[in-house]
């Protein structure tokens, strides 16, 4: 299975719902976040799009991915992590797209984007039971998100617990299903739910 979602729908088309950015390096490989995608692409309302498709040499449309973000109710970052990191094209989105809006263009970008919620699905190839101290990779998944969680915190992006999947790779076609089920289930329950302010508790 190969991540095959279509790479590159209009901002300007984009429908006032959920944008599911998918970040692999590898898509023609991707059998875990394939599988994730095609099941958030099935919802109604999500637009799933496949990044390294879309920019394989890195080179990042701003303008695009502006209007993208603007035109979006929720945004969702799904990518594997690959030693305890995210992978490039994240961080150089990030560092093209999210520093433009709140740095460079804040009144009329950053400021219309605070408030709009972000999940996270990440996977990862090894087992839960490696993240936690003791284990091989020495603490829990999601910390090694951290570094995310801060930049919503930053950007005033109300952050919800992420949804995580181990063992990528190497499940079982019934095991895959089942979490792809789960990924539908969490981004409607997480879509339905009312999110906390990101201003919440903040002098």
């Amino acid at each position: 299975m190969s991540l095959s979602i279509s790479p590159a729908p209009s901002p300007a088309a984009l429908p006032d719902g959920t944008l599911v950015l998918v970040f692999h390096p590898a898509p023609g490989r991707s059998v875990t976040n394939a599988a994730l995608a095609a099941a958030a692409a099935a919802l109604d309302g999500v637009t799933v799009v496949d990044m390294q498709a879309l920019y394989p040499d890195g080179a990042i449309d701003v303008d695009r991915e502006v209007a993208r973000l603007l035109a979006a109710s929720r945004i969702v970052l799904q990518f594997p992590v690959q030693w305890y990191a995210t992978p490039p094209l994240l961080k150089t989105w990030q560092d093209a797209v999210l520093t433009r809006m709140y740095y460079i263009a804040y009144e009329r970008e950053g400021r219309v984007l605070e408030g709009t919620p972000l999940l996270v699905a990440a996977t990862a190839g090894n087992v839960e039971e490696a993240y936690r101290p003791g284990g091989a990779n020495l603490m829990p998944l999601a910390d090694l998100l951290a570094p995310l969680r801060t930049t919503a915190h930053r950007c005033r992006l109300p952050w919800s617990d992420p949804f995580l999947v181990y063992r990528a790779g190497k499940m079982s076609p019934e095991d895959l299903a089942a979490s792809a089920a789960g990924y539908a289930r969490h981004l409607s329950g997480w879509r339905a739910a009312r999110c906390p302010s990101p201003v919440a508790g903040e002098a």
